[in-house]
């Protein structure tokens, strides 16, 4: 609370009047981290000419840059912002965004999958659950583990990962191929 207190240039009873308490200060982080997510998706999900696997990539480096942007700030909170977002705060703000968000993920398996860009072989649900464990581990590893290079190209790796295990395999005209 004080951290925030002094880079909003505030008093730090004024973060407690507006906020409550540090619990209410990350929900509202949170909402704010997972709804800048949920509009990259929204925008993802609009984009009906990009391939499949190019909005993956391009959701996993956006993310990635994110954080790396601000390590600082997402090292000190992302534990928190994690919980919540998984909702271990059942039916807060943190577990509706969560769960928003793998909506959007799963309709844009789902394209990826009619248009044979992604494996039949899974379930949409499953893919989307996979992408979110994967970003999340992925992020939360370099936080607190190893940031011996950047997040981007860390990211970029698990992007690949992902894909590699969505490819839709039993297309013979290459149109399943990744690049």
């Amino acid at each position: 609370m004080a951290e925030v207190a002094s880079a909003a240039g505030v008093a730090r009873a004024t973060v407690f009047n507006h906020f409550g308490s540090k619990h209410a200060l990350i929900e509202g982080i949170t909402e704010g981290v997972l709804a800048f997510y949920q509009v990259m998706l929204d925008e993802a999900v609009e984009d009906r000419d990009t391939p499949t696997p190019d909005l993956v990539r391009s959701l996993f480096d956006v993310m990635a840059r994110g954080v790396e942007e601000d390590r600082r700030f997402h090292r000190a909170s992302f534990r928190e912002i994690a919980k919540l977002s998984l909702g271990l705060d059942e039916g807060g703000p943190g577990q509706r965004a969560r769960q928003a968000n793998l909506v959007g993920m799963r309709e844009l398996m789902e394209r990826g999958q009619a248009r044979g860009e992604l494996t039949r072989d899974h379930r949409a649900d499953d893919l989307a659950s996979a992408f979110s464990a994967l970003i999340y581990g992925t992020i939360t590893h370099w936080l607190y583990n190893d940031a011996s290079e950047s997040l981007p190209l860390r990211m970029a790796r698990a992007a690949e990962v992902f894909l590699d295990g969505a490819r839709d395999r039993s297309s013979s005209d290459g149109a399943g191929d990744l690049g």
